[in-house]
């Protein structure tokens, strides 16, 4: 079993979807819905070394009898297509795990075992856990991209995209990034929030007039509409902008706990000040 393992690993460091499946007959980690091999086994293992070409692994023999093998391996690949949700961003990735090979009437067959949320947090990365969909509530992932202006909105834009699927998705993310992150710099920017929910990404951004919404020429912005419009990206798109018909605020006193207008001062000399609509993220 030790040449078989040496061929399985020197196959990994070569990043060859021929040579891994000339030594495993089946494969199963983490990502797949048990062990696949034939064509769905190329296509996975394909999917693995886009996502990281290369992998340098570091490995050592921890077990071993006539017919398995276990190998302990540690790597730091380039992470270079999205994987969980993860846009790329040219950051490196550490892995661990464990390759367990075993091989019956002359089948080799490998069960590999990483811990995915380590792996993402070498990315920079938290985990979130989510409620399982009802027939009544989806749940979904926010952010918000705030500024320190606390001028009233007086203005809205509202868009969704439609991802084909997660790896689009996280593309999708990173464009949405790159554009919040260019109308920071606006004349009449408040922020904006985003969310998604299945497989619909939102933005809704604030402004104080519509004059500033109409102003809004960044040039990720453009990138984006020109993705969408002739780069095949997303399935679906909906944009919209809104007037302000009225808004209120209403703020607690933190002297008499008395609940008072946000233009104005408490009866007892307090003057609660609003924080901007979205938050900065220090504050």
């Amino acid at each position: 079993m030790r040449d078989t393992a040496q061929r399985w690993l020197d196959a990994w460091r070569a990043g060859s979807v021929t040579e891994l499946t000339a030594v495993a007959e089946s494969f199963s980690d983490p990502d797949t819905d048990g062990a696949v091999s034939g064509a769905e086994l190329a296509e996975h293992l394909a999917g693995v070394l886009r996502r990281f070409p290369r992998w340098p692994l570091d490995a050592e023999t921890t077990a071993e009898t006539d017919d398995t093998i276990v190998l302990t391996w540690t790597v730091t690949a380039a992470h270079r297509a999205p994987y969980l949700g993860i846009p790329s961003a040219g950051g490196d990735a550490t892995i661990s795990g464990v390759d367990v090979l075993t091989r019956s009437a002359g089948r080799v067959s490998v069960t590999r075992r990483f811990d995915r949320l380590a792996l993402a947090r070498s990315l920079g990365y938290d985990a979130r856990f989510l409620p399982p969909s009802t027939d009544v509530v989806d749940y979904g992932i926010s952010m918000g991209a705030g500024s320190s202006r606390t001028a009233a909105p007086g203005a809205l834009t509202l868009t969704w995209l439609d991802v084909h699927d997660d790896e689009e998705g996280a593309d999708v993310d990173l464009l949405t990034y790159e554009v919040v992150k260019s109308l920071r710099h606006s004349k009449g920017f408040l922020g904006a929030a985003i969310f998604e929910i299945g497989g619909r990404r939102y933005t809704l951004s604030a402004f104080t007039t519509l004059d500033a919404v109409r102003a809004v020429h960044a040039k990720p912005h453009q990138r984006a509409m020109r993705r969408f419009f002739r780069g095949g990206l997303c399935t679906g798109a909906y944009t919209s902008v809104w007037s302000l018909e009225r808004d209120s605020v209403y703020l607690r006193c933190a002297g008499c706990s008395a609940v008072v207008p946000g233009d104005r001062a408490c009866d007892c000399g307090n003057e609660p000040s609003a924080r901007p609509l979205i938050p900065l993220p220090e504050e």
